[in-house]
């Protein structure tokens, strides 16, 4: 899962990044206003953490931005300000909740994971798909009742593609979802295909469908019958 900070205090975004990397998320930094507008021009986001006091611009005004390119970011406002006023503003521009500083980290993980649960998940803790169960807390991995082992890449994988159900992800995409924007600095994305492959031989050797398909040319798509 991917998270952008926009936050100008290095510290706090700091010590925010080394909190959720321990729990298994991707974080990248945007300490102006500037690189925050680039960034969610040229990337998407599971979860945006949004301060709204930038030291060169409205971070609401981002918020703008997302509504008008009608992009799918989850955005948390995390923010020193308590007026009402900002708070009814940024859920009206489309922020899906508001945290106000200080706040415990575990509080705000737990925030994140709800959002990220509501929009890609129908808001359940476990997704299950015929012979197939996930649980997304326990981060565990059932097919046919049996327990199978992923690495981190290879669960973030696959709860990437359960939550895209039916939509073609293209490798510079899925290259971006695990490695950030540092994936612009690779050669190639076979480190992509190679996690793909060793996903895809877990799965089927426990038994399960082959939902995972391969879109030649293009991509992958995780195929639901039925389901839109």
């Amino acid at each position: 899962m991917k998270i952008l900070i926009i936050e100008d205090e290095t510290e706090l975004a700091k010590s925010i990044s080394e909190y959720l990397s321990g729990e298994n998320y991707l974080c990248e930094f945007a300490p102006t206003f500037k690189e925050a507008m680039d960034k969610i021009e040229t990337y998407e986001y599971d979860c945006i953490l949004l301060d709204i006091m930038l030291p060169d611009g409205n971070g609401l005004t981002i918020l703008e931005e997302l509504k008008k390119q009608n992009k799918q970011d989850g955005v948390i406002i995390i923010s020193a300000k308590n007026a009402l006023d900002d708070k009814i503003n940024g859920l009206q521009l489309g922020a899906d909740d508001y945290l106000t500083k200080p706040f415990h980290l575990s509080e705000l993980m737990a925030r994140i994971y709800s959002i990220i649960r509501r929009k890609q998940f129908n808001n359940s803790n476990v997704v299950k798909q015929n012979e197939l169960q996930i649980d997304l807390l326990a981060k565990t991995v059932t097919i046919n009742n049996q327990t199978i082992v992923l690495t981190k890449k290879e669960f973030d994988l696959l709860i990437y593609f359960v939550g895209n159900r039916n939509k073609v992800i293209s490798k510079s995409t899925l290259a971006e979802h695990l490695s950030g924007d540092f994936a612009d600095m690779l050669d190639n994305h076979d480190f992509v295909y190679a996690h793909v492959k060793n996903l895809k031989k877990k799965l089927y050797d426990a038994g399960c469908d082959h939902y995972l398909k391969t879109v030649y040319g293009t991509g992958y798509k995780w195929e639901v019958k039925g389901s839109g």
